[in-house]
């Protein structure tokens, strides 16, 4: 795949930005009987659909005889009266602000303090590691607050634009991140450099970028928003046929439907797909969603810390269920697998540099491992290249941090996944 050098127009708080959770009802308290929310409507047949098509604006077309749509409560009270119609709410997706860390934020005209941070150097396992190569001819699809396309270590990376958020439904060439988290979440992915070399590198600098806006600039969004950019990303794969990876560092405390459905109708289509596992630790059972997900990869954070001769799972990194320590199988709510998460330094929206923590640093480290490997065996299926990384983990036990213990743990899932 030839690589974009189009230049796009483009501009979860800065200092804390972590794993997103599910927020309150989307309708206003005032007002309800006027003031719109977003609902998924689901008939019973095609007829019915029709007619409701004919009264409602349709934003999102995700199943057969369903939509989304706006309307305010009278409306939304009436349909519930009526048999032949499922309506619900739409979830609301925010990022919350549990892991804190110290700023170290470098302005746009600066160069890096440093070009290889530690989790890169530790994913590559090479301390003296000074650039990376890898991923050529394949996607990695960021699905997160947007991203500063023009950042100097990012814009030669950069294949596609699109926001999800708009009214209109997708919006070409603008995936404008005035919040920052999904900028650092691609740096850590695939960030090149830079023309000059002088930059930040990520995982794997030779992949393409696929920067879908699906969060708003204050860190909150729909699931139905997300829902249709995953199904998208899975659709443009096919029709480029090319291989992608879908990075997701964001998700809810409930399994909403919206989204486990269409993430497994992009891994039916062979997309691999990582995400977050969220912030909700040390406690089991904590791994929000779509991480919880069997079909997703769900990453728990490193620090940069030893202990007991591997590197420490952090106590914010959510946990699955100690039940199932030892068997090597991914079920419903596992940590798959570990990579770097606490205080990692990565490309930010305001074209420079930042420090932040979170599951949703570690995520990106693995979207990006799996672009390189995958890259180096384009014959593989998604599933082929998900075991590889499993295998890759088990090389590399962590056996620091609450809960991490030799083996498959309900800490850090079978390890941590490395280049070498």
């Amino acid at each position: 795949m030839k690589r974009s050098r189009k230049i796009f127009m483009s501009v979860l708080l800065a200092a804390s930005l972590a794993f997103p959770t599910v927020g309150a009802n989307a309708e206003s308290t005032s007002n309800t009987s006027v003031e719109k929310f977003r609902v998924y409507v689901e008939a019973s047949n095609q007829s019915t659909k029709s007619a409701l098509k004919d009264q409602y604006k349709v934003r999102w077309e995700l199943t057969e005889n369903g939509f989304s749509t706006e309307m305010n409560d009278k409306q939304f009270t009436a349909l519930q009266k009526n048999k032949n119609i499922t309506v619900t709410k739409v979830q609301i997706v925010t990022l919350d602000s549990v892991v804190r860390a110290t700023q170290s934020k470098i302005a746009a005209a600066e160069y890096p303090t440093h070009q290889t941070p530690w989790g890169i150097k530790a994913i590559y396992n090479n301390s003296n590691q000074t650039t990376t190569s890898g991923g050529q001819g394949i996607n990695i699809a960021v699905l997160d607050t947007g991203v500063n396309v023009n950042h100097y270590d990012l814009v030669n990376t950069v294949e596609q634009c699109k926001d999800f958020t708009r009214v209109v439904q997708i919006t070409n060439g603008t995936c404008n991140d005035a919040h920052g988290h999904g900028t650092h979440v691609a740096g850590s992915a695939l960030a090149d450099g830079g023309s000059d070399g002088a930059g930040i590198y990520g995982v794997a600098p030779a992949s393409d970028l696929w920067a879908y806006k699906v969060l708003g600039d204050n860190g909150s969004g729909y699931s139905d928003d997300i829902a249709a950019a995953i199904r998208h990303t899975a659709d443009q794969a096919t029709s480029t046929g090319t291989k992608t990876v879908i990075n997701m560092s964001l998700g809810s405390a409930g399994n909403d439907s919206l989204i486990s459905n269409a993430v497994t109708y992009a891994y039916n289509k062979g997309v691999l797909v990582v995400a977050a596992a969220g912030n909700s630790g040390p406690n089991q059972g904590s791994i929000g969603y779509p991480g919880a997900l069997v079909n997703a990869v769900a990453v728990a954070a490193l620090e940069n810390v030893q202990q007991n001769g591997t590197y420490r799972i952090a106590d914010f990194s959510s946990r699955g269920y100690a039940s199932t320590d030892g068997d090597y199988i991914i079920q419903q709510g596992d940590v798959e697998v570990s990579a770097p998460g606490a205080a990692i330094y990565s490309t930010w929206n305001n074209g420079g540099y930042n420090t932040i923590s979170g599951t949703s640093m570690a995520s990106p480290h693995i979207a990006g491992l799996a672009s390189k490997i995958w890259s180096q065996n384009p014959s593989w299926t998604n599933a082929q290249l998900r075991t590889n990384l499993q295998n890759r983990a088990k090389t590399y036990d962590i056996k620091g941090g609450f809960g991490a213990s030799t083996g498959d743990d309900y800490a850090s899932g079978f390890g941590f996944a490395r280049v070498n």
